[in-house]
């Protein structure tokens, strides 16, 4: 490769000085001196810079012809929304000789009634609480336990003195069954500091309707509040704890509470409880917290009518 004769940035003679050479692929770029060199190096750099610029340049705006295609896209061609809802004057309904100026009314009575709840429970799939195959002697019992109601509105028993039933326990460590599927609000485990020991409280129906199991021996560590459950699932071992009765038992209560401005309102579930299948273990009644196996079945449910 032929030697240049003069410096490649300044057109100097070499004559008999040292070069300072900067390869670019196959091209050889002589200088006289260390200063033409870096100058070399620095309008590279800022051609190099100079180009970096140029596409983040066209990149940005190809971006901003894609976005704004899109939206007039979507301004001109895409279909446009419409309210389905047409200004109407309220019609006037007459009752008992007075005209009564307002929307009609929609939906379902609110709150619920009795005969409502009755119907929607008779269309759900519910379990008994402890194991079989005998039912247990229910025991009503006027007491409230777990936190009080917030705000002004006490919770009330529906049937006075029947707030809750205690069910007495064959064996201590019996199994405790979700009577339907719901997911857990309540979890307490603090045995010493309630009369209600330890308890779970799961929420059914949206929340509108709670089971409460209490004075539990033991809870599985995995329930947690927003935990969901399936009817049947173990919530907890039958126990004794922070009871003043003799004897394991579980004291089961079942509420409605349709809004936080109306009060609880605690039901008697014998009645209900009557016609709940039955879980049976096939291995006896205290297996601890093992999961329900195949083998473990439950009575079909009466059909509907």
């Amino acid at each position: 490769m032929s030697r240049a004769q003069v410096c490649f940035v300044c057109g100097n003679d070499f004559d008999d000085r040292d070069r300072f050479v900067l390869t670019r692929g196959r091209v050889l770029e002589e200088h006289c001196s260390e200063e033409c060199l870096q100058a070399t190096i620095r309008a590279r750099q800022i051609a190099r810079a100079a180009f970096k610029t140029r596409w983040l340049l066209r990149a940005w705006l190809l971006i901003l012809v894609v976005a704004g295609g899109s939206a007039l896209w979507h301004r001109f061609r895409m279909p446009q929304p419409e309210s389905i809802s047409v200004p109407y004057d309220a019609p006037v309904v007459k009752a008992r000789g007075k005209a009564w100026f307002g929307p009609p009314p929609f939906g379902p009575p609110w709150p619920p009634t009795d005969d409502d709840w009755m119907r929607g429970f008779e269309r759900s799939n519910w379990i008994y609480p402890l194991p079989g195959p005998e039912r247990r002697t229910p025991t009503a019992s006027d007491r409230i336990y777990g936190p009080a109601a917030p705000g002004n509105k006490p919770a009330y028993c529906r049937d006075s003195g029947r707030c809750s039933i205690d069910l007495g326990g064959e064996l201590w460590g019996e199994h405790v069954y979700a009577v339907q599927d719901g997911v857990v609000e309540r979890v307490h485990r603090a045995a010493e500091e309630s009369r209600a020991g330890e308890y779970v409280v799961l929420a059914h129906f949206g929340g509108y309707v709670l089971t409460k199991y209490f004075h539990l021996a033991a809870i599985p560590l995995h329930l947690t509040p927003g935990t969901h459950v399936r009817a049947g699932e173990i919530i907890g071992l039958l126990g004794d704890t922070g009871s003043d009765r003799p004897g394991r038992h579980l004291t089961f209560a079942f509420s409605i509470r349709p809004s936080t401005e109306l009060s609880e309102v605690y039901w008697d579930p014998t009645s209900l409880m009557a016609r709940w299948p039955m879980r049976l273990p096939a291995h006896g009644t205290v297996a601890g917290f093992v999961p329900p196996s195949e083998e473990e079945t439950a009575p079909t449910p009466r059909r509907r009518r």
